[in-house]
């Protein structure tokens, strides 16, 4: 039985653990970047890539239910059940953060990069606009958590465990 994933999972699963990387610390810094275009800038890279990210989702979704290898879970009982919670909660916190990132666009109204503009939804319902925000940032920071609670936990089995849960997902070991 082989108990490695293919390329292409690997490929689906590093990218989108760096566009996540990058799309938080993106929306953590945006705020620094002086009024005008450079915050625009800023603010249409961070769209660029939440589509980006959406467009990974429904790929890696795709491939997953198509043609996407699937192992066993690394652990039985209830350490298996808790593993395979553990990842559909991340692939829920990931469309959540998407679609509440493309519902604060057309709340709030943006431009992508002074070419493409989105009106506001209700630009006088400030508060709607605030709580869109401040749900994005609180669920992106969720996923930030539990994805690091994974990189973790594959770093201890590794390390602890001695058995194999992160080389079946570590870029360059896969079949080809």
């Amino acid at each position: 039985m082989n108990l490695e994933y293919d390329r292409r999972t690997i490929l689906l699963h590093w990218a989108s653990a760096f566009l996540i990387a990058a799309l938080w610390v993106a929306g953590q810094t945006i705020d620094f970047f002086p009024r005008g275009m450079p915050r625009t800038s800023a603010r249409s890279l961070h769209i660029t890539g939440g589509v980006l990210l959406a467009l990974l989702l429904a790929v890696r979704i795709a491939w997953r239910l198509r043609g996407g290898v699937r192992l066993p879970a690394a652990a039985e009982g209830a350490a298996g059940q808790a593993a395979k919670a553990g990842h559909g909660l991340l692939y829920l916190l990931m469309a959540s953060v998407v679609l509440l990132g493309l519902a604060c666009v057309w709340i709030r109204g943006d431009t992508w990069f002074n070419v493409f503009t989105v009106p506001a939804f209700d630009p006088a319902n400030k508060a709607l606009r605030h709580d869109a925000v401040e749900l994005h940032g609180l669920l992106a920071n969720a996923l930030l958590i539990a994805a690091a609670a994974h990189a973790a936990l594959a770093v201890w089995h590794q390390v602890v465990r001695k058995d194999g849960v992160l080389r079946r997902m570590w870029p360059g070991w896969g079949p080809h």
